[in-house]
């Protein structure tokens, strides 16, 4: 459903605690879930090829990366709706920089991929408790206050590091190639789907399973799609597969400014009860 709002250019100062008539994300539609696939593409890709092209290093791409990141994130903070453009921006930065954490620890400083697994699990379950005893919801419907976006982003940033680290320890246990590896994740999803539709599995777990998922996903689609033919690949190149999946994006988030198809109807959002 769309519903169309205003907001003013000069946004006030919004407290911790200060409820925001605007939900801060978008709605979940079929937009979202193909953004978020192609974002975590991007996210493998462009930290691909930024460390092999910048010549800055693993090191140095994650503070560029991160610094970039910030800026985007005090503009998503700073706006008093949700908007498309910067939010998804936010994300496709996100990606980058999840990716970047665990190769960092992978590939620096040697931390096993089961190592780093278990503690980005273990950290974004101690963001969802911390989230839900402060908040009493974990709901992106009710993502209305600066402490609930706040809650919001950190998870979003382990869930990204933890399906990093994950898909490529599931990549390399099970040695499946690219295009196994992503069916393998699309089943997963697929699973969640089903349990949440038939068998009536919680809604909001259904959303963060399935988000975590569509990290490893999406990298396993990138990889295919840019790594050479004698790996695997389609040997497309980071290059390409990054400004495709790029445009893709664009013209979807142009079309969902101008639309705003995914917009959470406030009116809805006011009388929806979460678990």
């Amino acid at each position: 459903m769309t519903y169309e709002a205003s907001e003013t250019t000069a946004a006030p100062a919004v407290g911790l605690g200060h409820r925001m008539r605007w939900n801060k994300v978008p709605e979940v539609t079929v937009y979202f879930w193909i953004i978020k696939v192609l974002c975590t593409t991007v996210g493998e890709t462009a930290a691909d090829l930024l460390n092999e092209k910048a010549g800055l290093g693993l090191t140095g791409v994650s503070v560029l990366m991160s610094a970039l990141l910030a800026v985007v994130l005090v503009a998503q903070f700073r706006t008093r709706t949700y908007r498309a453009g910067v939010y998804w921006l936010a994300v496709a930065l996100i990606s980058v920089v999840g990716t970047l954490i665990s190769d960092n620890l992978t590939d620096n400083m040697g931390v096993p991929l089961a190592t780093s697994t278990t503690v980005f699990a273990v950290a974004l379950a101690v963001v969802f408790a911390v989230w839900y005893r402060r908040e009493r919801t974990l709901s992106i419907h009710h993502v209305d206050t600066m402490s609930r976006e706040s809650f919001y982003w950190l998870a979003v940033l382990f869930t990204f590091a933890l399906g990093t680290a994950a898909g490529d320890l599931v990549s390399e246990r099970m040695n499946l190639g690219y295009w196994l590896s992503a069916a393998l994740f699309a089943l997963a999803i697929a699973a969640v789907a089903v349990a949440h539709f038939a068998l009536g599995l919680n809604a909001v777990w259904s959303f963060w399973i399935a988000y975590i998922l569509t990290r490893p996903l999406g990298a396993s689609i990138g990889d295919y799609l840019s790594q050479p033919s004698a790996d695997g690949g389609l040997g497309l190149g980071t290059v390409v597969t990054s400004a495709l999946f790029l445009m893709v994006i664009l013209g979807l988030v142009v079309y969902l400014s101008a639309t705003r198809r995914d917009v959470i109807d406030p009116e809805r959002n006011a009388r929806q009860m979460t678990a």
